[in-house]
Protein backbone atom coordinates (compact mmCIF):
# COMPACT_ATOMS: atom_id res chain seq x y z
CA UNK A 1 0.00 0.00 0.00
CA UNK A 2 1.32 3.05 -0.81
CA UNK A 3 0.52 6.10 0.81
CA UNK A 4 3.47 8.93 -0.02
CA UNK A 5 5.07 9.66 -3.16
CA UNK A 6 8.94 9.85 -1.65
CA UNK A 7 9.86 11.83 1.22
CA UNK A 8 9.56 15.07 0.50
CA UNK A 9 5.61 14.10 0.45
CA UNK A 10 5.44 12.72 3.44
CA UNK A 11 6.98 15.40 5.12
CA UNK A 12 4.56 17.73 3.27
CA UNK A 13 1.63 15.29 4.42
CA UNK A 14 2.98 15.05 7.98
CA UNK A 15 3.05 19.09 8.14
CA UNK A 16 -0.45 19.40 7.40
CA UNK A 17 -1.55 16.63 10.06
CA UNK A 18 0.23 18.65 12.51
CA UNK A 19 -0.51 22.41 11.53
CA UNK A 20 -4.10 21.01 12.37
CA UNK A 21 -3.82 19.72 15.90
CA UNK A 22 -4.36 22.75 18.88
CA UNK A 23 -1.52 21.16 20.93
CA UNK A 24 0.78 22.29 18.88
CA UNK A 25 -0.05 25.84 18.81
CA UNK A 26 1.60 28.40 20.59
CA UNK A 27 4.82 25.79 21.71
CA UNK A 28 8.88 26.60 21.38
CA UNK A 29 9.03 23.83 19.02
CA UNK A 30 12.54 22.54 17.44
CA UNK A 31 12.06 19.53 14.92
CA UNK A 32 14.72 17.51 15.17
CA UNK A 33 15.22 15.03 12.56
CA UNK A 34 16.92 11.58 12.40
CA UNK A 35 20.09 10.94 9.78
CA UNK A 36 20.00 10.38 7.57
CA UNK A 37 16.12 9.31 5.85
CA UNK A 38 14.03 11.53 8.58
CA UNK A 39 15.69 14.34 7.37
CA UNK A 40 14.29 15.57 4.35
CA UNK A 41 11.11 14.86 6.32
CA UNK A 42 11.67 16.78 9.07
CA UNK A 43 12.75 19.29 6.59
CA UNK A 44 9.95 19.76 4.82
CA UNK A 45 7.46 20.15 8.62
CA UNK A 46 9.88 22.41 9.73
CA UNK A 47 9.64 24.82 6.70
CA UNK A 48 5.09 24.13 6.96
CA UNK A 49 6.03 24.86 10.59
CA UNK A 50 8.16 28.14 10.73
CA UNK A 51 9.67 26.59 13.03
CA UNK A 52 13.75 25.26 13.52
CA UNK A 53 15.18 22.48 12.04
CA UNK A 54 18.14 20.42 13.70
CA UNK A 55 19.32 16.94 13.87
CA UNK A 56 19.31 14.46 16.69
CA UNK A 57 21.66 12.04 16.51
CA UNK A 58 21.77 8.96 18.44
CA UNK A 59 23.76 5.69 18.70
CA UNK A 60 22.19 2.39 20.54
CA UNK A 61 24.04 1.04 22.78
CA UNK A 62 23.26 -2.93 22.10
CA UNK A 63 24.35 -5.58 25.52
CA UNK A 64 27.67 -7.03 24.62
CA UNK A 65 26.84 -10.39 24.02
CA UNK A 66 23.72 -9.19 22.32
CA UNK A 67 24.34 -5.93 20.49
CA UNK A 68 20.43 -5.93 18.94
CA UNK A 69 19.07 -5.53 22.37
CA UNK A 70 19.37 -2.12 23.80
CA UNK A 71 20.83 -1.24 27.04
CA UNK A 72 20.42 2.42 26.47
CA UNK A 73 21.30 5.17 24.23
CA UNK A 74 24.07 8.06 23.85
CA UNK A 75 23.63 11.57 22.46
CA UNK A 76 25.90 14.84 21.88
CA UNK A 77 27.53 16.19 24.59
CA UNK A 78 27.93 12.98 26.87
CA UNK A 79 24.48 12.48 26.90
CA UNK A 80 23.98 8.47 28.29
CA UNK A 81 20.97 7.19 28.83
CA UNK A 82 20.53 3.27 30.90
CA UNK A 83 17.98 0.83 30.85
CA UNK A 84 18.44 -0.61 34.49
CA UNK A 85 16.20 -3.02 33.98
CA UNK A 86 18.16 -4.87 31.14
CA UNK A 87 20.81 -4.09 32.84
CA UNK A 88 20.13 -5.87 35.74
CA UNK A 89 18.64 -8.70 34.10
CA UNK A 90 21.94 -9.32 31.86
CA UNK A 91 24.49 -8.53 34.88
CA UNK A 92 26.34 -6.02 32.83
CA UNK A 93 29.07 -4.75 34.72
CA UNK A 94 30.10 -0.89 34.44
CA UNK A 95 33.10 -1.70 32.85
CA UNK A 96 31.67 -3.33 29.73
CA UNK A 97 28.70 -0.42 29.66
CA UNK A 98 32.20 1.81 28.85
CA UNK A 99 33.51 -0.64 26.20
CA UNK A 100 30.30 -0.33 24.40
CA UNK A 101 29.88 2.92 24.95
CA UNK A 102 33.88 4.28 23.63
CA UNK A 103 33.03 2.27 20.72
CA UNK A 104 29.76 3.49 19.57
CA UNK A 105 30.82 6.93 20.94
CA UNK A 106 33.52 7.31 18.24
CA UNK A 107 30.53 6.26 15.45
CA UNK A 108 28.36 8.68 16.87
CA UNK A 109 31.07 11.50 17.23
CA UNK A 110 32.23 10.97 13.89
CA UNK A 111 28.31 11.03 12.31
CA UNK A 112 28.05 14.63 14.50
CA UNK A 113 31.33 16.10 12.96
CA UNK A 114 30.18 15.22 9.30
CA UNK A 115 26.44 16.47 9.69
CA UNK A 116 26.69 19.72 11.71
CA UNK A 117 29.66 20.86 9.77
CA UNK A 118 30.36 23.19 13.03
CA UNK A 119 26.97 24.10 13.73
CA UNK A 120 26.38 23.92 17.59
CA UNK A 121 23.35 21.62 18.36
CA UNK A 122 20.35 24.02 18.85
CA UNK A 123 19.14 24.38 22.59
CA UNK A 124 16.18 21.74 23.56
CA UNK A 125 16.26 23.33 27.40
CA UNK A 126 12.28 24.20 28.23
CA UNK A 127 11.19 23.67 24.53
CA UNK A 128 9.22 21.25 22.28
CA UNK A 129 11.27 18.46 20.70
CA UNK A 130 9.35 17.30 17.47
CA UNK A 131 11.24 14.10 16.47
CA UNK A 132 10.56 13.06 13.10
CA UNK A 133 11.53 10.04 10.83
CA UNK A 134 9.97 8.83 7.50
CA UNK A 135 8.61 5.90 9.64
CA UNK A 136 9.24 3.64 12.47
CA UNK A 137 8.52 0.06 12.28
CA UNK A 138 10.33 -1.64 15.76
CA UNK A 139 10.94 2.47 17.54
CA UNK A 140 13.98 1.13 19.14
CA UNK A 141 15.93 4.33 17.13
CA UNK A 142 12.98 6.68 17.85
CA UNK A 143 13.06 5.39 21.71
CA UNK A 144 16.96 6.62 21.99
CA UNK A 145 16.13 9.43 20.22
CA UNK A 146 13.31 10.47 22.95
CA UNK A 147 14.70 9.64 25.61
CA UNK A 148 18.49 11.68 24.53
CA UNK A 149 16.14 14.23 23.62
CA UNK A 150 14.58 14.63 27.10
CA UNK A 151 18.18 14.24 28.98
CA UNK A 152 19.46 17.28 26.42
CA UNK A 153 16.65 19.54 28.15
CA UNK A 154 13.42 19.37 26.13
CA UNK A 155 10.52 19.96 28.07
CA UNK A 156 8.03 17.46 25.84
CA UNK A 157 9.24 15.14 23.20
CA UNK A 158 6.91 14.54 20.74
CA UNK A 159 7.47 11.98 17.66
CA UNK A 160 6.20 12.53 14.44
CA UNK A 161 6.40 10.68 11.37
CA UNK A 162 4.61 9.79 7.91
CA UNK A 163 4.00 6.38 8.94
CA UNK A 164 4.51 3.72 12.25
CA UNK A 165 3.79 0.13 13.00
CA UNK A 166 0.62 0.25 14.96
CA UNK A 167 2.00 -2.18 17.91
CA UNK A 168 5.11 0.12 18.06
CA UNK A 169 2.81 3.32 18.28
CA UNK A 170 1.66 1.93 21.60
CA UNK A 171 4.47 1.00 23.10
CA UNK A 172 6.47 4.24 22.28
CA UNK A 173 4.17 6.42 24.95
CA UNK A 174 4.96 3.95 27.33
CA UNK A 175 6.48 4.22 30.26
CA UNK A 176 5.78 7.52 30.73
CA UNK A 177 9.03 9.01 30.53
CA UNK A 178 10.65 6.52 29.01
CA UNK A 179 10.16 7.68 25.56
CA UNK A 180 7.00 10.30 24.25
CA UNK A 181 5.00 12.10 25.03
CA UNK A 182 3.01 11.73 22.42
CA UNK A 183 2.96 10.24 18.65
CA UNK A 184 1.87 11.81 15.72
CA UNK A 185 1.39 9.80 12.71
CA UNK A 186 -0.45 10.00 9.51
CA UNK A 187 -0.75 6.14 9.29
CA UNK A 188 -0.20 3.53 11.96
CA UNK A 189 -0.87 0.48 9.84
CA UNK A 190 -1.15 -3.36 11.16
CA UNK A 191 0.93 -5.63 8.80
CA UNK A 192 3.75 -3.35 8.85
CA UNK A 193 6.91 -5.16 6.93
CA UNK A 194 8.94 -2.89 5.92
CA UNK A 195 8.77 1.42 6.23
CA UNK A 196 9.77 1.59 1.79
CA UNK A 197 6.83 -0.41 1.50
CA UNK A 198 4.66 2.63 2.05
CA UNK A 199 6.84 4.86 -0.60
CA UNK A 200 7.06 4.99 -4.15
CA UNK A 201 9.91 6.02 -4.26
CA UNK A 202 12.10 5.62 -0.87
CA UNK A 203 16.32 5.69 -2.29
CA UNK A 204 19.03 5.94 0.50
CA UNK A 205 19.39 9.32 1.54
CA UNK A 206 22.94 10.94 1.03
CA UNK A 207 24.95 12.79 3.31
CA UNK A 208 25.07 15.47 1.44
CA UNK A 209 21.88 15.69 0.79
CA UNK A 210 21.21 16.15 4.97
CA UNK A 211 24.08 18.70 5.71
CA UNK A 212 22.17 20.72 2.35
CA UNK A 213 19.22 20.75 4.20
CA UNK A 214 20.66 22.12 7.64
CA UNK A 215 22.71 24.84 6.22
CA UNK A 216 19.94 25.98 4.34
CA UNK A 217 17.84 25.84 7.43
CA UNK A 218 20.61 27.36 9.36
CA UNK A 219 21.07 30.20 6.77
CA UNK A 220 17.16 31.02 6.92
CA UNK A 221 18.02 31.14 10.73
CA UNK A 222 20.37 33.76 9.97
CA UNK A 223 18.11 35.79 8.07
CA UNK A 224 15.87 36.31 10.55
CA UNK A 225 18.00 37.15 13.34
Amino acid sequence: MTLFADRADAGQQLARLLQSLQGLRGRDIVVLGLPRGGVPVAAEVARALHVPLDVIVVRKLGLPLDPEVAMGAIGEEGVRVLNPRVLALAEVTEAQIRTVERRERAVLDARVAELRRGRPRLDLTGRTALIVDDGVATGSTARAACRVARHLGAERVILAVPVIAAQAEGELQRPAGEAADEVIAVAAPFGFAAVGQYYRRFDPTEDAEVTALLARAADGRADTD
